[in-house]
């Protein structure tokens, strides 16, 4: 059996497809996969072992410059490419009116939500066979039901597994020492977690015995890594890698701490224990999925007087309540813990 997926993004949404490729793995007897992803996310579906082929779409840089990716020929090679076998069945695991139009181009039998279940009801319209899925349940539990209703089989009553082959994440070795890595750079500015505080988590995870390491994806997050690892007795700034390369760090890692972004789902995804940190966003029906998988909220903080802080700088001021000592006090008994790993 061949299947189609169309989930192109984002990177969070594309890690949390992985588990239904597992639950249907298991199964269907010989089932294989291909997958349409966007460009800068197209690594992801390559390391789950059910995965033939990826297929990227650039729809964020097409809708820039509709004009020149016509003229290219860019658009018109895509949709050769997508219409160049015929699929037993097509997912569309994103319920967008852009995903169910990707959809429609491709050859098979279509399914994906309902009007009550997608995001977009629009997007049913384009399906011959859309699945009624229930809300309020785990972003990663509702992927997994619409692959169970659309292949025809029972959702295992067991926690999802990404079964990613970490094959892929072989890199040298950033520390010859334990190390925590932080995930500290997020595209919300309310979501970053102050950087006063992350100063001060690193001093706490040096004084255990670990090293720190910093990955960042723009020249903004590599000023505040830069500025953790100058208050840290030992930290690693890393230099700018691709998903593929983090993955390899992050897959080493004796722990993560990491704010609500795509890195620590991807943390997640490599069954690395982590605190992961939510401020104005909830954790119940997006966050980090899966075993070792600490979240910490705003309404889990002991209270604290706001004014013994007032000048201290600390931004984003609602933040004020997730001190240091309160997530290394999550933080440490996962170090405890976790095994040392070893890796070729």
């Amino acid at each position: 059996m061949k299947v189609l997926i169309i989930k192109t993004s984002s990177m969070g949404d594309v890690i949390h497809t992985l588990p239904a490729l597992t639950d249907a793995a298991n199964a269907i007897q010989g089932i294989r996969f291909d997958w349409v992803v966007e460009e800068g996310f197209a690594e992801i579906p390559s390391w789950h072992p059910a995965v033939d082929k990826v297929i990227p779409v650039a729809i964020r840089r097409w809708r820039k410059s509709p004009l020149k990716t016509l003229q290219s020929g860019e658009w018109k090679r895509f949709k050769a490419l997508l219409k160049s076998r015929r699929y037993d069945a097509v997912i569309d695991a994103q319920g967008l009116v852009k995903s169910a139009f990707l959809t429609r181009i491709a050859k098979g039998p279509k399914f994906g939500l309902d009007k009550h279940s997608a995001r977009e009801p629009l997007a049913s319209t384009f399906y011959k066979h859309p699945q009624s899925v229930p809300w309020h349940q785990h972003a990663v539990e509702r992927v997994r039901q619409l692959f169970a209703l659309s292949l025809g089989y029972s959702v295992p009553q067991t926690t999802g597994h990404f079964q990613l082959d970490k094959s892929h994440f072989r890199s040298d070795a950033v520390t010859d020492n334990p190390y925590v890595v932080f995930i500290h750079g997020t595209t919300w500015p309310t979501k970053h977690w102050p950087e006063k505080y992350w100063c001060e988590l690193a001093q706490r995870v040096n004084d255990a015995g670990y090293d720190v390491v910093l990955p960042w994806g723009s020249e903004k997050e590599k000023e505040r890594a830069e500025i953790i690892a100058r208050s840290s007795k030992s930290a690693i700034v890393l230099p700018r890698m691709n998903i593929c390369a983090v993955a390899g760090v992050i897959a080493r890692a004796k722990a993560v701490t990491a704010v609500d972004t795509g890195l620590g789902h991807l943390t997640a995804a490599l069954e690395i224990p982590a605190v992961s940190l939510y401020g104005p966003t909830s954790p119940e029906l997006v966050g980090a999925y899966g075993q070792s998988q600490i979240h910490l909220t705003l309404d889990d903080c002991p209270e604290i007087d706001k004014t013994s802080v007032i000048n201290q700088n600390i931004e984003p001021e609602m933040f004020i309540p997730m001190t240091p000592d309160f997530v290394w006090s999550s933080l440490q008994p996962l170090l405890s813990e976790t095994p040392d790993r070893e890796y070729p």
